[in-house]
């Protein structure tokens, strides 16, 4: 139906643009205004009562009713009275009134009691901008089966979300909502949501359509590529041959090889230009160093803060930090950002716009190596295409535990055989400099112990502007490195065998899986430590016994609110008030299905 101006002030009023929404603002109560014969204490009920006579005490009104439905009298009060309050009782009216009602020994009376002017059903109440009762009239004129269903809902979830708007007996009986019910109002939430998520998407002419293959690419790999690397690989091939400008986020586990997705896609894009962007220059320079290793017939060029000017035209794979956002960028096909959450959404819409030509765009690839819920990337997949790659290409050996304070002369001697066979250990701490409010040592408390104790030790954290050269010193030259969480990610060691993480209760889970995913990289036997002072964590527990990134992820959900992926908000901010990501699955696979995404 057309929206009037009415309706579109009222859906202005409660924050809405949809019938949907309007099904999911559900009463929080329900007054039964039916009149009955029956008296029921402990209850709110209905009377139909002639005044017969009133008190104003200081703090109170005293009222005797007679009430018709039961046959006799009862007293009524109302506390701390509003000043009208003593014109709507008067002295042989007969009116509704309704009220709590209890019984003692022998009398009852009615607590609060108010006139009821509409009388003979079941009446929602609506905490909203609205008033109740205007609430109550436009649900009830408005919230039908034939607007819910003209917005594509399926019949099922209608049926049982009515039912709550329109109540009867069992809903005054039942405090909690039936699994019915609660299963209809998560698939309305995940059905408004991905339907606004796909109506956010824009499909723009792609610069460059066109048939590519990489096997000749592949077979000179010196390794296999993993089953999930060709899938990627292959969705993007098939990207790459479409009209639209293809856009296409691809999510890895930590060590899951999706260096090797971004130069298969530049291959594949060749002789058209390829840009990637990444968030630090040590790994701007790791992506070079692998391209120039697997990628010898393609012309590559780093692009840092401290490269000189230079006609860029002449390359075919631009590799380079945000310093690239401030450079005069030759026309490129494909764009592509590595570890995009480090990148605010307007530096990577930059990014695609300096080579862009109108409503002509590149293909626009992004990755992540910050696993998310399998549920999450099924609903992603209304705004973004989107490839998951959950597989390594080699099973890491790490061996996880929590330890405490009684744990640290054990700890000292793995730390000393580690450095003694020439391996690397990484002690993260949550904090710089000393602080009350939390209970751990920082950083600068500890550091005196450990270069007392140990020799090439090296220090850093996320203020530090000599960081990524205290880490390259370190993959060097160092035995330990002390640093923040600001090794989460980037750099490779290939060295690094062991990390201990103090106060890791302090972190989110896929925070401690991306600190553990910097050990091992090479095969190494490797060791995470999780310190605690906390007794027990069973977040902590279950960690230690994960080691799938997705798996991680869903842990993550149990254990905090899931986001707003629409909002952009963190898995910590706003979230879904009926879907549980860790368990809906099921739910969102039929919402795509309806919405035909």
């Amino acid at each position: 139906m057309k929206l009037t101006k009415d309706i579109q002030t009222k859906f202005s009023k409660l924050g809405i643009s949809s019938w949907a929404e309007l099904s999911l603002i559900i009463p929080h109560s329900y007054e039964d205004f039916r009149l009955h014969d029956t008296l029921q204490t402990h209850k709110n009920q209905l009377i139909d009562a002639t005044i017969e006579s009133v008190f104003r005490a200081q703090n109170s009104i005293q009222i005797t009713f007679f009430a018709h439905n039961f046959g006799h009298s009862m007293n009524g009060v109302i506390f701390r009275p509003k000043s009208y309050a003593m014109h709507q009782f008067k002295v042989g009216e007969r009116d509704y009134y309704y009220g709590m009602i209890e019984c003692k020994t022998g009398s009852c009376s009615m607590s609060m009691p108010r006139k009821i002017t509409t009388v003979g059903a079941i009446t929602p109440k609506y905490k909203s901008a609205l008033r109740n009762d205007v609430m109550g009239r436009f649900i009830s004129k408005y919230l039908t089966y034939e607007n819910l269903v003209s917005e594509g809902l399926e019949s099922d979830a209608i049926e049982e979300v009515l039912k709550l708007h329109n109540p009867n007996d069992s809903l005054l009986e039942n405090k909690d909502l039936s699994e019915e019910s609660v299963r209809a109002l998560k698939y309305i939430e995940l059905y408004v949501y991905m339907k606004l998520l796909a109506g956010k998407r824009r499909y723009f002419k792609a610069s460059m359509s066109k048939e590519c293959t990489y096997d000749m690419w592949a077979k000179t790999l010196p390794f296999t590529l993993t089953p999930e690397q060709i899938q990627t690989i292959e969705d993007i091939k098939v990207d790459f041959a479409k009209d639209v400008a293809s856009k296409r986020m691809i999510v890895g586990d930590v060590g899951s090889g999706k260096t090797m997705v971004i130069l298969a896609s530049a291959f594949m894009m060749t002789p058209s230009r390829s840009i990637l962007m990444a968030p630090t220059t040590i790994l701007a320079k790791q992506l070079f160093e692998e391209a120039q290793l697997h990628l010898p017939m393609l012309k590559s060029v780093l692009v840092t803060n401290k490269s000189k000017k230079m006609d860029l035209s002449e390359y075919d794979f631009i590799i380079g930090t945000h310093a690239l956002l401030y450079r005069e960028l030759p026309k490129a096909d494909l764009v592509m950002v590595d570890e995009q959450h480090r990148f605010g959404t307007a530096q990577r819409n930059l990014l695609e716009k300096l080579v862009s030509n109108g409503e002509v765009k590149p293909h626009f690839l992004q990755f992540s190596a910050t696993p998310i819920p399998r549920t999450q990337a099924m609903i992603e997949t209304a705004n973004i295409d989107v490839s998951l790659i959950t597989s390594t290409p080699f099973t890491k050996d790490i061996t996880s535990n929590v330890i405490h304070k009684s744990d640290f002369a054990d700890l000292l001697e793995r730390i000393r055989c580690e450095v003694d066979k020439g391996n690397q250990v990484l002690l993260v701490y949550p904090l710089v400099e000393k602080s009350e409010m939390i209970e751990y040592q920082s950083i600068d408390e500890a550091r005196g112990y450990w270069e007392k104790n140990f020799e090439n030790v090296y220090v850093t954290h996320g203020k530090d502007k000599d960081k990524e050269q205290v880490l390259l010193d370190f993959r060097e030259k160092g035995s330990v490195l002390i640093a923040t969480t600001v090794v989460e990610v980037g750099i490779s060691l290939p060295r690094l065998s062991t990390v201990v993480i103090v106060g890791a209760e302090r972190l989110g889970l896929s925070t401690l899986h991306q600190l553990r995913g910097r050990v091992s990289r090479t095969g190494l036997k490797g060791y995470c430590y999780l310190y605690t002072n906390q007794n027990s964590s069973d977040r902590l527990d279950k960690f230690v016994t994960t080691t799938s990134g997705f798996d991680i992820a869903n842990l993550d959900l149990k254990f905090r609110k899931s986001g707003d992926l629409l909002k952009g908000s963190t898995q910590s901010g706003s979230q879904f008030k009926w879907v549980d990501l860790a368990e809906d699955e099921i739910i969102v696979t039929q919402v795509k299905q309806d919405l035909g995404i």
